[in-house]
């Protein structure tokens, strides 16, 4: 190594010796600190110019990111010196990184710090026309920045114009939150352009639907009845739910979600769950397609207790009323009918509402049991006792009870007296007295009523009341008070063609013809008129009573007549008399008085 060192500075000592210094070096600017001449100083910096872009100011041109963090983009557009844009005017592409090709509008080479300004958000909105129809013409798909919602959907950036985003091309889906879509960038494709209005309409649902339509086709393609898929809930209504099958909608009638009762499909799904279904069936071009839930499961007919037979006591849930029964849920799916006769041990006819009523639980007895038919009778009157089965033992002939009127007819009130223990007042059981045309005269439904035992019908279920027979029979005492003849005070309260009732003493009724409604001046007797009334009929077997006003006055008259009569035919007796003693001294004169006499008798004897 010294050796090496030693004839190295031999060497560099011969080497001292030749050099020498060049002529043309500029000690001036070495000492400056300048390391090249001016010459190759210029040389260098035209080469260095001929590297760089020639950049001019309001220009539209490419660039590459080179770097970026939270708040901004460094651009290299082969200038110089390198731009800086907000990353806010990124945020319609979240994915930016460095390497990417950005247009960026040039603003000024340099500012007041000599950095040179740049422009990306003003860049794209110069080329942004041209872009959007070049996007509408080659259906291209683009990005673009969901700023705000605002009346029939969304408001999107695209190419820095603001696009109308409708809400029925976001989702091939119903779209029921339209915020959380507010921020997001996603794919559209450019669908309208109005010129004149500068109006661009967008879609993202168009981008899905070319790849569901070939869903579409592969899945229809392969459809077979009973064939099993999955899908997730669409859309809930009513009446059932729509099912997307992967682009194919199929719907889910509500009667075919579960075996049992629903009310609403609210009740089974919900929206978005995703769930096996079973087809049922489509048409042939397979556009409507029924689809079954319930049919996943065995029916529940199938897995009824085996031990379960006629007479058994069950309990369930009424789950439909109809008027001429209840439907109750022994189990899931498996129901049976408790039929409106079959709620009560009652004869009449009521509506089965009057018992039951949706969501009561209720124990019944089995009347019917079809497994094949998968039907069921039920009975909730079988688990009290029957009362007609001692019938006699409660309601014997003559006992007295309460009843409740149910139902009229024409002819009599149809009672209740317990639930099952029916009774017929005959309208001729209800009053001694009155002449009853209908019985809503005397009572009315729903009113209690006091009644007799008078007969039992176990066969037809049904007792023979009376009302009347509370009381004892008034007409034996009327028999002497209304006899023939007598004159009673009376009112009349109903008039017809053929004649009026008319209300006597005691709450009795008597009947009277026209004719005996004639009064001593000649008119006739009027309704409410208060009148004396002579009985000239009594019946009391019919407990009839027949009265007449124009007796009244018409007896008195014949009994002065007949009296009149009476005196005169006294006094032509003592003329007789007088006139036989006498006839011996007959004279002219006696004769005319004779025959005077015999003239009078004559008229007397005709009534004149």
């Amino acid at each position: 190594m010294a050796e090496n060192k030693e004839m190295s500075q031999d060497e560099l000592k011969k080497g001292v010796q030749h050099l020498e210094p060049q002529a043309d070096f500029d000690w001036d600017g070495y000492a400056k600190g300048e390391v090249y001449s001016a010459d190759k100083k210029a040389e260098y910096e035209n080469q260095y110019n001929e590297t760089l872009s020639t950049v001019v100011e309001n220009e539209v041109i490419d660039g590459v990111v080179v770097s970026l963090n939270k708040r901004e983009v460094v651009i290299n557009i082969g200038y110089k010196s390198e731009g800086v844009v907000g990353l806010n005017e990124f945020r319609y592409n979240p994915e930016l990184k460095v390497g990417d090709s950005v247009e960026v509008y040039v603003e000024s080479t340099e500012d007041k710090k000599g950095q040179l300004v740049l422009s990306h958000k003003k860049a794209r909105a110069l080329r942004s026309w041209d872009r959007v129809n070049e996007s509408l013409e080659k259906e291209e798909i683009i990005k673009g920045y969901i700023k705000c919602r605002t009346k029939g959907g969304m408001i999107v950036d695209v190419f820095g114009i603001e696009a109308f985003l409708p809400g029925s091309q976001i989702d091939v889906k119903p779209i029921r939150d339209y915020d959380v879509y507010v921020g997001k960038t996603m794919e559209f494709k450019v669908v309208k352009i109005n010129h004149e209005f500068k109006n661009v309409v967008v879609s993202h649902k168009a981008l899905i639907e070319a790849e569901l339509e070939q869903q579409k086709k592969d899945i229809i393609a392969k459809l077979e009845k009973g064939q099993v898929l999955e899908g997730t809930v669409k859309n809930i209504t009513s009446y059932g739910v729509f099912i997307d099958l992967g682009g194919v909608d199929g719907l889910i009638h509500i009667t075919d979600l579960s075996w049992g009762r629903v009310s609403h499909p609210e009740e089974i799904v919900q929206l978005d769950q995703k769930l096996n279904v079973v087809i049922l069936d489509f048409d042939d071009d397979k556009k409507r397609i029924a689809l079954g839930l319930k049919q996943l499961t065995p029916h529940p007919w199938d897995s009824l207790d085996s031990n379960l037979s006629v007479g058994d006591k069950v309990s369930g849930k009424v789950v439909v009323m109809a008027d001429y029964g209840a439907f109750v849920e022994i189990a899931a799916g498996v129901e049976g009918l408790i039929h409106v006769s079959e709620m009560s041990w009652s004869q009449h006819l009521r509506s089965a509402q009057e018992f039951l009523k949706v969501g009561d639980t209720v124990e019944a007895q089995i009347l019917t049991l079809d497994r094949e038919e998968r039907k069921m009778s039920l009975g909730i009157k079988q688990l009290k006792a029957d009362p007609w089965e001692k019938i006699e033992e409660g309601y014997a002939v003559g006992t007295k009870h309460t009843a409740k009127v149910r139902n009229f007819t024409n002819f009599g009130v149809f009672v209740e007296i317990e639930e099952g223990v029916d009774g017929l007042i005959h309208i001729s059981d209800l009053s001694w007295t009155k002449k009853i045309k209908h019985p809503a005269e005397f009572t009315q439904i729903g009113a209690d009523i006091e009644v007799v035992v008078l007969e039992i019908d176990k066969d037809n279920r049904r007792l023979s009341l009376g009302h009347k027979q509370l009381e004892e029979n008034p007409w034996d005492v009327f028999e002497t008070l209304f006899n023939v003849g007598s004159i009673h005070e009376g009112t009349i309260i109903d008039m017809s063609e053929k004649g009026a009732i008319v209300a006597l003493p005691y709450g009795v009724e008597g009947f009277a013809t026209p004719k005996h409604l004639v009064k001593e001046n000649g008119s006739s007797a009027k309704a409410d008129e208060k009148l004396e009334f002579k009985v000239i009929e009594f019946n009391k077997s019919a407990k009839k009573i027949i009265v007449s006003h124009s007796r009244v006055f018409e007896d008195v008259k014949r009994a002065a007549e007949s009296a009149e009569r009476k005196e005169s035919s006294d006094n032509t007796k003592k003329v007789v008399k007088k006139l036989k003693s006498n006839m011996e001294k007959t004279t002219l004169g006696d004769i005319s008085d004779l025959a005077a006499l015999k003239d009078q008798m004559e008229k007397d004897e005709k009534g004149e």
